[in-house]
Formats: structure tokens, sequence, C-alpha cells
């Protein structure tokens, strides 16, 4: 795995490609935009799906890292479908967290539908402690990210009370490109009546946006208080 030259100011760790284009695609473009490092580390390859295949998924993967220009993706190459929090994956991600030293990390909530989610969230809080540790043979110097912020996922339909909600109006457009990009997933085999995948997805985003008063949005949870030095963060 090659790690990038300078820290990250985000990374995204996501279960499968793909789903940090559905969760937080919108949010990965507004900070790109404002020059800011993003990353993504997928977990598994997603592989076996109905119409995908590792190859194919390789494919999109770097389509998408391209329409969201991101500084820096790779692949941590846990088994798919049987994701767990093991010893191994913790230290292999932890490892990771690490070599990039994200300011912020962004990881799937903790209550879904697909096990592979669940097992993620923690995986990443285990992960994150871990690398702060001395005194081991994990790879790079210690380091505890600041910041833990969790996404949505799409499998399970609960709507938990957000922390705060990004707004991704601006964003919209490209995150759809990108979630466009897996066409495996969200296109190939699917109805063309609506409301299609990403007709769902999009549909979700401006649900998201009505909340908080904007066009579209993305919500986020956090399990520690948020700090602000005055209220000109939130206004």
């Amino acid at each position: 795995m090659k790690f990038p030259e300078h820290p990250l100011d985000v990374l995204v760790i996501a279960p499968h490609p793909d789903d940090a284009e559905i969760s937080v695609g919108g949010t990965v473009v507004s900070y790109r935009r404002r020059g800011k490092r993003v990353g993504v580390l997928d977990l598994t390859d997603g592989e076996p799906t109905p119409h995908g295949s590792p190859e194919l998924r390789r494919e999109e993967t770097l389509a998408a890292s391209r329409i969201l220009a991101l500084a820096w993706r790779d692949n941590l190459g846990l088994p798919n479908r049987s994701l767990r929090n093991t010893l191994d994956a913790r230290r292999r991600l932890a490892g990771v967290l690490r070599q990039t030293r994200p300011q912020v990390i962004l990881a799937p909530y903790r209550e879904d539908a697909h096990p592979d989610h669940t097992a993620a969230s923690q995986l990443v809080d285990e992960a994150r402690f871990w690398a702060k540790l001395t005194r081991t043979d994990l790879p790079g110097e210690p380091y505890l990210p600041p910041h833990v912020f969790y996404y949505w996922s799409i499998h399970l339909r609960v709507h938990p009370r957000p922390a705060f909600v990004i707004d991704i109006s601006d964003g919209i457009d490209t995150k759809m490109d990108a979630v466009r990009a897996f066409r495996s997933q969200v296109i190939t085999g699917r109805s063309d009546q609506y409301p299609t995948i990403p007709d769902q997805i999009r549909d979700i985003a401006r649900y998201w946006g009505w909340t908080i008063g904007t066009a579209f949005g993305e919500p986020f949870a956090c399990r520690e208080e948020i700090g602000l030095t005055d209220f000109d963060a939130i206004l």
C-alpha cells in the first residue's frame, strides 16, 4: 500500500467501494473544493455481487475517485460479506491511520442492517484507539485522529437524530456522477422505474437538505461533544 506524502484532512473509511460515494460523496466534494486533502479507504472489494467482478469494481472505483478528485484511495483487502473486527484487521487499519494521519475520520454509523457496516463501525473505533499506542510494532508514529463522525448507511430505514448536517447543495451533481460510476451496483440489472437507486440516493439527500433549509444535505452523528469557539461556526 502506497501512502500519501502529506497527512490527510479527511479520511472516509468505507466497508465497500461505492459506500463513500453514496453516503458522503457531497461532503467529499465540498471539502475538496476548499482545498482539503480527502482520502478514501475501502475495507473490502465488495465482491461478489450479481453484476460485478473484482476487476470491474476496481475500474468503477478509479472512475469515481477521479470524479471526486480524491487525494488518495486504497483498499485494505479484508473479506467482503464476512468483515469482522479481528485483531489482525484492527492492526492493519491502525497502521493506515498512523500513516495517513487524518484530522477527521468519517465512518459508518454503528446501527445498520448490513453486518459489514456494523463491523466496520466498531473496527474504526477500536483501530483509532490502537493507532495512538506506544511500544508496539505498528508502522508509523503513534497518532490519535482528533475527530470521528459517523455517516448514515442506506440499508436500514431509521432516522436517528444527527449531530449535524452538511450542506452539499453545490456538490450534489458531482456526488451523483460518482455514484453512477458504480454502474454494476446502481444501474445494471436494476429497474428503470422511478425511483431508481440513484433517484433514491438523491431524494434522501434532498430530505436532509430540507431539514437544514438547503437544497441537499448529508447527516452525521458524533459520540463526543463538538467544540466551537463561537456561534459563527453554525450561523
